[in-house]
């Protein structure tokens, strides 16, 4: 068995939906001198590049948190994986450095995943892996153990627009350009005070946390399969499945007890300040 193939196969065992290999040197032209110094401290001689995709849809019901953000906190679920992957390729090629990254790497990952073959580029800039739909979270692992594309990289999407014309503030437009200072998502994570509009559109958008518009709207996730990982399941012991967060469930936290309270949740990374501004929002005294 080729070393893709091996490693591939060792990437699915851990739970990946998909996986694939590219070059490094594929990736250069989409960094920057910076990310590409941070790589080189990291892994001084990157040659390779793993991409996996690991799936999270659990169902699309009610709530005021995005679909993704509603079990564990990916970074904790992805990097154990990895983790346990890197350990695996540790010992099956001694020597090699194997650098793991969970939405933490200088790489940039839908790129990545595209030339690696792992998924359709989605003219959202999402990546989709069929039958999980663009429900999946990237997981990468840097290497100096020389690697290349062993399949075609992944085609775009259909680019049928569906996905821009679901986008209520216009961020998405349908050749695909994004503007971040509409998206409704970078919204709700924003820090500090909000212009008039900007708490006018979310005041009108149903979640608290994160934006699922163009997500719910693309035909590739119809018939999205659900995830098969625990952690995203709401079946890992410490975290449930929490599909919505009201005042009561923010009310006498500090900032420090409320990390706390939530370690084990995406939407704690912010800290508890826009949490509660957008529930206020909604919730008006």
């Amino acid at each position: 068995m080729s070393s893709a193939r091996e490693i591939k196969a060792l990437l699915l065992r851990q739970g990946a939906a998909a996986a694939g290999v590219t070059s490094f040197s594929s990736l250069e032209p989409f960094l920057s001198p910076d990310a590409l110094a941070r790589v080189r401290r990291a892994c001084p001689s990157p040659a390779g590049v793993v991409v996996a995709a690991f799936p999270y849809y659990a169902g699309a019901g009610a709530g005021n948190l995005s679909l993704y953000a509603r079990g564990l906190d990916y970074h904790l679920a992805l990097s154990a994986r990895l983790d346990a992957a890197c350990r695996d390729l540790r010992e099956r090629f001694p020597g090699r450095t194997f650098v793991c990254g969970a939405d933490n790497s200088p790489l940039p990952e839908r790129a990545a995943a595209r030339l690696a073959g792992v998924g359709i580029m989605g003219l959202n800039g999402l990546t989709i892996v069929p039958p999980y739909g663009s429900y999946v979270f990237l997981g990468t692992v840097t290497t100096d153990l020389p690697l290349e594309a062993d399949v075609p990289p992944a085609p775009n999407c259909r680019r049928c627009g569906v996905c821009a014309r679901a986008c209520p503030t216009g961020a998405l437009s349908p050749d695909g350009s994004f503007d971040p200072s509409k998206c409704l998502s970078d919204l709700t994570q924003k820090r500090g005070v909000l212009s008039s509009e900007e708490e006018a559109l979310l005041r009108a958008h149903p979640l608290i946390w994160g934006c699922d518009f163009c997500q719910r709207a693309c035909p590739y996730n119809r018939d999205a399969e659900y995830s098969t990982l625990p952690e995203f399941l709401g079946e890992f012991p410490e975290a449930p499945l929490i599909p919505s967060l009201c005042e009561a469930d923010l009310a006498g936290l500090s900032d420090r007890t409320f990390r706390e309270k939530f370690r084990l949740r995406a939407f704690a990374w912010r800290g508890l300040a826009p949490l509660r501004r957008n529930l206020a929002l909604h919730n008006p005294k």
